[in-house]
């Protein structure tokens, strides 16, 4: 097998059978078949130790100074966690995770590429060699196409379930990864439902929609008389999930001087309630989930490592879904059905024409955004193809009026279709951010949380 040659670190690769794309999952694609991606080399050729290899074991491979990373190179100039290799469809793929210096792919500074057999690698002072190898890494896949709520065939989202059933078959703390809108809560709740903690409680924390002055208080409790207003003793979200799990949501939103408080209870499964005086022992599972990376916040200051290093015991990255279009017809028909979709309904909706204007589409907002648009074909009757753009003011209208409907009923529809249209456009405008998205709408924080949770946009 031989390295197609192409452009420096630019463009996708050949398509000939020789290419890289033998970097494509080589599994039949039945459930239960572990898939395999191509290995590949990084050699040390400038820098503190010359000649210093390692072969990749999965489909991502990390480089940095930081322990975490699969590729450890120890000098100053690599920040803690420099630049990622993952192996897609297209090839193996190059991305920078906002290193202070930078990565550099055959003399040119690049964010994103494609990289080719023989590539030069520049991290600060050290330069690397990347290589692929004859050989493939077996994949493990799942055999299940449902966890919980999630659906999926695809390969991708198979690998995802596969970590999702290790996860629920330990108690270790869990960081789910993955883009707004791609089910991280549904994640979390299905892995907790399948764990041994499934008849405790589960919790949700988002400390995203929380401010920051509230949130410690919201965490981990309060003692009467601590601050002006706490009137008396709160019992915080860790308490109150004792012998469950709690959900910490946007973790990477999480204040720096909570972050030590964070990594203590972590560490010696005990917390203080504000005003108290001594710990008290929690027995309880976090898992945690951010739309952000956070190796890249570990590297600009903004996030502990050491806390890093406590929630990543079991990393899972949830898929977008451009990712899997495969999965497409699975999620539509779920979504339908949960929104009460007859057997008409559904069948004008799952016409093989629908299902491929669907798996098309971009869906930046991912199954959020998916179910949105679902949600809009239902009321307005009609198989809308994605890219639709605007309807008319009269079309929403008239879909909405109902003369048969007393006239407060008919508008408390209305308004309530809009609330759902407005705030998932905010979200979506404002990358998930709760607080940016409050403070573009002119709106309290918490009220905002509050709505969202009433339109089913958080959990």
């Amino acid at each position: 097998m031989r390295d197609t040659e192409r452009p420096l670190g630019a463009g996708r690769p050949s398509e000939g059978p020789d290419s890289i794309q033998q970097t494509r999952p080589t599994g039949t694609g039945r459930p239960g078949t572990p898939g395999a991606v191509r290995r590949f080399r990084l050699t040390v050729l400038e820098g503190p130790q010359p000649g210093q290899a390692k072969e990749s074991n999965a489909d991502t491979f990390s480089i940095g100074s930081h322990g975490l990373n699969d590729f450890v190179i120890e000098e100053p100039t690599v920040s803690r966690f420099h630049c990622e290799v993952k192996v897609e469809h297209d090839g193996a793929r190059l991305r920078d995770l906002d290193s202070r210096n930078g990565t550099v792919l055959d003399g040119v500074h690049v964010r994103d590429a494609y990289l080719r057999g023989g590539s030069i690698l520049r991290l600060g002072r050290v330069s690397v060699r990347f290589d692929f190898s004859p050989e493939t890494n077996r994949l493990l896949i799942s055999d299940r196409t449902t966890f919980g709520d999630l659906v999926g065939t695809s390969p991708v989202t198979r690998a995802s379930f596969a970590l999702m059933e290790r996860a629920a078959a330990s108690d270790a703390t869990v960081l789910l990864e993955g883009e707004t809108g791609t089910g991280k809560s549904r994640a979390a709740y299905a892995i907790h439902q399948a764990s041994a903690r499934a008849s405790g409680p589960f919790l949700t924390v988002d400390c995203g929609a929380i401010p920051g002055n509230l949130l410690e208080s919201e965490l981990f409790g309060h003692e009467k008389g601590s601050f002006t207003g706490a009137f008396q003793r709160r019992v915080g979200a860790f308490e109150e999930a004792d012998g469950g799990t709690i959900f910490l949501d946007e973790i990477g939103e999480l204040p720096a001087e909570l972050q030590p408080k964070l990594l203590r209870v972590l560490e010696n499964k005990e917390f203080r309630r504000l005003g108290a005086n001594g710990y008290q022992p929690v027995n309880v599972r976090v898992i945690a989930a951010t739309h952000r990376d956070l190796r890249a916040e570990v590297n600009a200051g903004r996030f502990r490592p050491d806390l890093f290093f406590r929630l990543a015991v079991v990393r899972i990255i949830i898929p977008a879904l451009r990712e899997r279009p495969e999965d497409l017809p699975l999620i539509a028909e779920r979504i339908l059905s949960a929104f009460g979709a007859g057997p008409e309904q559904l069948a004008a909706l799952s016409t093989p024409e629908f299902i491929a204007q669907l798996q098309h589409a971009a869906w930046p907002g991912n199954v959020r955004e998916l179910r949105n648009h679902l949600e809009r074909c239902l009321v307005f009757q009609d198989a809308m193809p994605p890219d639709a753009g605007e309807v008319s003011s009269q079309a929403v209208l008239r879909s909405l009026v109902d003369p048969k409907q007393p006239y407060a009923e008919a508008r408390r529809r209305a308004l309530e279709v809009f609330e759902r249209e407005y705030l998932d456009a905010l979200l979506l405008l404002h990358g998930g951010k709760v607080s940016q998205a409050a403070a573009a709408a002119d709106m309290d924080r918490v009220y905002l949380y509050r709505l969202l949770r009433r339109h089913r946009l958080r959990t």
